[in-house]
């Protein structure tokens, strides 16, 4: 990792000090400030006013106790959190998460990154997120409908369509958005379908909005391929993870004339060279939320469950991250590199860790990162709100074309930011570089809030 200039390293060694212990948001932190040393350079006003100092440090951080009761009558106890980081584009806007590894750091992390993501959107929202350390998986639907509700009575107060607007993310899916906005509606005696986004079509959700992050990642690529005079067409691509982000990036691939051939689940891998078999991926874990290893004796041919290793030794064109943070490592690049992949774009929020950037970097492989390539799903959300906002109601194809045009601004975005600020191709530079631009701006207007 390149040395930081100085007064950028003086606001790093704050948030170390300031937030111990939270290793997935010192390296998000680290991962934007490595990008800002030509922005302070030709703006200092951005450090002379404590923009990025101020940008690190959430404006609300919001811990609350979710006690609910199991089918067994046994009161449980998790914790709930909401971290609204940034609101000077629009209300807070980014996912919960219900998983058992959330904590205050993986809450902030993801926060941090929702900003920039945002940002870069070109849409009026903010950067927030939340969730807690509850596990659905293996829960009953009434053991779920009761923690959605508890962790929504704290949480309501804290919401609202011009204040802070959730939606799902991993352990956080249409069943528990209902649940959720059910209790808020119920709470509040008001129909505001703007709090939340993810919702069900019947009631104010948007069409796309499920398939958007795997969508907007597969166009991402796209443009990445399109500008090298290429295609999908007979590239092999490996995804890791098979929930909504995955399922719905190998089904793009595979309308754009991809083969994906690998993708993953906690317990291990699949590998299928004639490629997956979306119906089926779609039935074993949407259908009946089962486990991945079910898909080879179901499909009966020449595909193959490994529970151990790295998905990423599949050899593949291109690869998608699409399952969660830290996923891709060091020894996983380099099984990349040394089979010939050429692009790397992440579907997840932040899935390659800083050796596996470098080194993917490095061997000159075309990375790049989650807060441009996974961007699809909130604009989407933020689309959501527009028809919520307006009481209208958008085709699929209508709502898909916005998304893959959003998505082609980013992308363009990115590499005439990059190139404006001297480092022409790099994806992550132009990533963080514009999103922080618009951000600081904003925030400089508004003065010190």
């Amino acid at each position: 990792m390149a040395a930081l200039d100085e007064k950028l390293q003086d606001i790093y060694t704050e948030v170390l000090q300031r937030n111990p212990g939270e290793s997935e948001f010192h390296q998000a932190v680290r991962e934007v400030l490595d990008s800002l040393g030509p922005v302070v350079a030709k703006h200092p006003q951005y450090v002379d006013a404590a923009v990025i100092r101020r940008l690190c440090e959430p404006e609300r951080q919001i811990i609350f106790r979710v006690p609910w009761v199991d089918d067994s009558g046994t009161v449980q106890i998790n914790r709930g959190f909401r971290v609204e980081f940034n609101s000077a584009l629009g209300p807070y806007k980014g996912g919960l998460r219900f998983h058992p590894s959330v904590y205050l750091g993986i809450v902030k992390f993801l926060g941090f990154e929702q900003i920039f993501k945002n940002s870069l959107t070109g849409m009026p929202i903010g950067g927030g997120k939340g969730g807690s350390d509850f596990d659905p998986k293996g829960r009953s639907d009434a053991e779920v409908m009761r923690f959605c509700q508890s962790f929504m009575t704290e949480l309501y107060r804290h919401i609202g369509e011009y204040t802070d607007v959730p939606a799902g993310d991993i352990g956080v899916g249409g069943r528990e958005i209902g649940y959720l906005f059910g209790q808020y509606k119920r709470i509040t005696n008001r129909y505001e379908s703007g709090v939340l986004t993810g919702k069900g079509l019947s009631w104010g959700g948007s069409q796309v909005r499920p398939e958007a992050t795997g969508y907007g990642t597969v166009f991402f690529t796209e443009q990445i391929l399109d500008r090298r005079g290429d295609s999908f067409e007979g590239k092999r691509v490996v995804i890791s993870g098979s929930g909504n982000v995955a399922i719905y990036a190998v089904e793009k691939v595979h309308q754009l004339g991809g083969t994906v051939v690998a993708c993953s689940d906690s317990s291990g891998y699949i590998v299928d060279d004639k490629g997956i078999d979306l119906e089926l991926l779609k039935e074993i874990k949407h259908d009946r939320r089962g486990r991945i290893h079910e898909y080879p004796d179901i499909a009966r041919g020449s595909a193959y469950f490994v529970d151990s290793g790295s998905i990423w030794a599949v050899p593949c064109d291109i690869a998608l991250p699409c399952a969660t943070q830290n996923e891709l490592n060091g020894s996983d690049a380099r099984l990349l590199i040394e089979n010939g992949c050429a692009i790397v774009a992440e579907g997840a929020n932040m899935p390659c860790t800083p050796e596996a950037f470098r080194l993917l970097i490095d061997a000159g492989v075309t990375f790049a990162p989650g807060k441009a390539a996974n961007a699809g799903g909130v604009a989407t959300s933020a689309l959501e709100m527009q028809q919520n906002a307006s009481r209208d109601s958008w085709t699929f194809e209508h709502t898909e074309q916005r998304l893959e045009t959003i998505m082609r601004g980013i992308h363009d975005r990115c590499l005439e930011t990059a190139e404006e600020y001297g480092t022409p191709g790099d994806y992550v530079a132009g990533a963080n570089i514009a999103g922080f631009t618009q951000v600081a701006d904003a925030m400089l207007a508004l003065g010190i809030v």
